[in-house]
């Protein structure tokens, strides 16, 4: 991908996290300081630390997409009352289990927020995997579970927008949700689109390669020309940022299926670099290519 061509808007850099939960446990959250980007006349986006916040505002209410770290909680606040007025928030749809993006959940929660998100994201939250180490992970307290849970596609009739959560099936996790603004143009992926580093497929969680696929498919299908897609993490991009980012997977995959059916190591495969076509043009690239190589290696491998 290219600046000139997928580049909509730029957020100021946000730091790769390729362990949320221990990212989260290390970072200074003293020292964040919340970014508000307006992409429509009342629908903004939130960068601080962690993935990025959608925020409809109106007279029926506040709707927000995820809530990064618990720590930023006040300061995200804050934050959408200086878009909104004080209305109250009334709705937050989870786009994917990760702490960066649930952590603000149980502060949201007790506030009297209805959370929203897929059944699986929920089930994750109440029965997370285990640590790197091997300690048991700590479930969410009750007040960050969603209330709320779906299998198909919602809708939420605010201030005359539409506001689509639609089910994606094992692409980043299994518990992924894209959330579409139809009258602002807006389409917020989640991680299983990121325009910093390479794609992660989160497998111990339910991530798929052939999913994030399909998702990324289904989100090209919601675009026009002028439609801003807002990733989990990494700057804003346009419809063709997804195609080419679509097509990137599938040309890496594409190189690294013929070793794998020969049998190649993951070693080999490493060796023969086959991202080396993207690596000047991923930002962050650099530091998650093994990461990326090795999931769709794994994927290959085992056919699942």
């Amino acid at each position: 991908m290219t600046a000139g061509t997928t580049i909509l808007l730029s957020f100021a850099a946000l730091t790769f996290i390729s362990n949320a939960s221990a990212q989260g446990q290390q970072q200074d959250f003293s020292k964040v300081q919340i970014e508000t980007v307006k992409l429509a006349p009342n629908f903004y986006v939130l960068n601080g630390q962690g993935g990025a916040i959608g925020v409809l505002t109106g007279s029926d209410g506040i709707l927000m997409v995820d809530s990064q770290f618990a720590p930023l909680h006040d300061k995200i606040v804050a934050a959408i009352n200086q878009v909104s007025n004080g209305a109250p928030i009334k709705f937050l749809i989870n786009t994917h289990v990760h702490p960066d993006h649930t952590g603000g959940n149980e502060a949201m929660g007790k506030m009297g927020v209805v959370i929203f998100a897929r059944e699986e994201l929920r089930t994750r939250l109440m029965h997370p995997n285990p640590g790197a180490n091997g300690a048991p992970g700590t479930p969410a307290p009750a007040a960050a579970l969603p209330v709320v849970t779906y299998d198909s596609p919602v809708t939420f009739h605010m201030d005359e927008e539409d506001v689509q959560a639609i089910p994606i099936p094992r692409a980043h996790t299994d518990g992924d949700t894209l959330v579409r603004f139809p009258r602002a143009n807006v389409i917020m992926i989640g991680d299983y689109f990121r325009s910093l580093g390479y794609p992660n497929i989160d497998r111990a969680n339910g991530g798929s390669l052939q999913g994030m696929i399909d998702g990324i498919n289904k989100a090209i299908g919601l675009c026009d020309a002028n439609t801003k897609v807002v990733p989990g993490h990494g700057a804003i991009v346009d419809r063709n940022g997804l195609v080419a980012h679509r097509d990137m997977i599938i040309a890496i995959r594409d190189k690294i299926a013929p070793m794998v059916s020969q049998g190649k190591s993951l070693d080999d495969v490493m060796a023969s670099k086959p991202t080396a076509d993207y690596d000047a043009k991923v930002p962050g690239g650099n530091t998650t290519i093994e990461r990326f190589v090795g999931q769709v290696y794994a994927e290959l491998k085992t056919g699942k």
